[in-house]
């Protein structure tokens, strides 16, 4: 029985092996068992963590490749990449049970296979959307869930490998529920991607990651030192990396440089040297005394100028703590990767002016809100008070935990999100539309089922007063 397990398992990994070299890149040698460690392959065929982690792969990974296959294109593609990651992982789990623990500089080197895997799925995501968005957008974010290989301590900056799991699949899932929305009634293999996609991290990766790796990975204090990554000229910078274990920082604007241009202009201007190479204009150079122009503005002018596009007055992008209370998120646009992580019941966090952005919140605060927003989107875990949306449009919220009070006020079309610790949450709406709630289906596989506020109303004079109810329409 046992026998014919290992024979399943290795088989399994050839394929992904294929799988890997077939797409090109430099998936062949990540996936090459051992690497320079000869004893790789004992180690993965007696260690029952390594066993554990093939079964992973064949089982769970093996599921979204199917599933993937069927759809072809840009998921297939994005899909060869996550399994080509898992791959790399194991490569590296079964060399970190032949090394000495690195430091910090050594252990980048170690992980760039990874990071280099994972940033492919990356590149994916960026430039012109086609139709797979959400999908490439879910296998991108989920990859993050492998970095809980380089938690080193409790000291390192991140989260216990376990939970940094489950956190990092929550930005995931707000893109993975947007596939099972669009597709469930459309084409169960889009359904089936999404669904295989979660259960490789939730349960897949995290009860892995519990059994075996609850406080991290364990490196062989005897065994073989890791060779340090290979360094540039004295001097020379290091290259720039967007790695899969480092977040990007923000960069205040500054206007000192503005400054300094401007006063140079005036002083320019002041002393006549900008001013000394103009022509001077004549009487016959005049608008009004030239025979060609009149005071009529033509269609093509007004059409120019009707058509010329507004540039909105917005100011710098912050993200900032003030006074110890409140979260400020404003004028950010175009980012994916905005997160608040530490924060607490009595804190709150105001949204204005964002757009085409996803904001995370992990953790509970007093009170969340949303104002003058376009195209944003909202993951949060837990409400003391209330969420607000406000003056918005076209916004999607996702609440993980409990939330007493939603209120929608003058916003056209929100996504709400509620699990099932959540179904009791109080929703007001006023002088809103196109506002949807999404809640878990009555079975824990079942799809998401969409219902729709009411927008429309009678008002009825009965009885000395007025009865409202709202306007339901039905049709062939």
């Amino acid at each position: 029985m046992e026998e014919s397990l290992i024979k399943r398992l290795e088989a399994a990994v050839t394929k992904l092996e294929g799988i890997s070299i077939s797409g090109g890149g430099g998936g062949g040698a990540i996936l090459s068992r051992g690497g320079d460690f000869s004893s790789g392959d004992n180690v993965a065929a007696s260690d029952p963590s390594i066993l554990a982690y093939e079964h992973l792969i064949s089982q769970c990974v093996g599921r979204i490749l199917t599933a993937a296959e069927k759809i072809g294109g840009p998921v297939l593609d994005v899909t060869k990449i996550v399994a080509e990651a898992f791959a790399a992982q194991k490569d590296l789990l079964v060399r970190i049970k032949q090394t000495q623990k690195p430091d910090m500089a050594g252990l980048a080197g170690f992980l760039k296979p990874l990071n280099d895997v994972t940033m492919k799925a990356d590149v994916m995501t960026q430039g012109k959307r086609n139709d797979y968005f959400n999908h490439l957008k879910a296998a991108s974010d989920s990859l993050s869930a492998l970095a809980w290989i380089a938690f080193t301590g409790k000291d390192c900056g991140m989260s216990m490998p376990i939970a940094h799991v489950e956190e990092s699949w929550q930005m995931a899932e707000f893109y993975s529920n947007k596939v099972l929305v669009e597709y469930r009634n459309k084409d169960a293999n889009h359904v089936e991607w999404a669904k295989a996609l979660k259960e490789l991290y939730l349960p897949g990766l995290r009860d892995y990651v519990k059994s075996h790796y609850a406080l991290g990975p364990v490196w062989n204090a005897s065994g073989k030192p890791v060779s340090a990554p290979a360094k540039g000229p004295p001097g020379a910078p290091a290259p720039p990396r967007a790695p899969l274990f480092s977040s990007e920082s923000l960069k205040p604007s500054s206007s000192s440089n503005q400054k300094q241009g401007m006063s140079a202009v005036f002083q320019q201007l002041s002393s006549g040297s900008v001013t000394s190479g103009l022509k001077k204009v004549t009487d016959d150079m005049k608008t009004k005394n030239r025979a060609d122009r009149s005071g009529a503005v033509s269609a093509i002018e007004k059409e120019t100028r009707s058509t010329k596009p507004a540039v909105s007055k917005t100011g710098p992008p912050k993200m900032e703590l003030q006074m110890g209370r409140k979260w400020a998120v404003e004028n950010q646009i175009g980012r994916k990767d905005l997160v608040i992580s530490e924060c607490d019941s009595k804190q709150s966090v105001y949204v204005f002016g964002c757009k085409d952005s996803v904001l995370q919140i992990q953790g509970k605060v007093n009170n969340i809100t949303i104002d003058k927003c376009t195209k944003m989107g909202v993951v949060f875990t837990d409400v003391v008070a209330a969420f607000e949306i406000v003056n918005c449009s076209n916004v999607e919220v996702q609440c993980q935990g409990s939330a007493p009070t939603v209120s929608v006020d003058n916003t056209t079309g929100c996504q709400l999100y509620l699990n099932k610790d959540s179904l009791q949450t109080a929703i007001t709406t006023a002088k809103s539309s196109e506002i949807n709630v999404m809640v878990p289906g009555a079975s824990p596989d079942g799809d998401w089922v969409e219902h729709a506020l009411p927008q429309q109303y009678n008002h009825l004079f009965t009885e000395g007063k007025f009865e409202t109810t709202p306007v339901s329409h039905s049709g062939a």
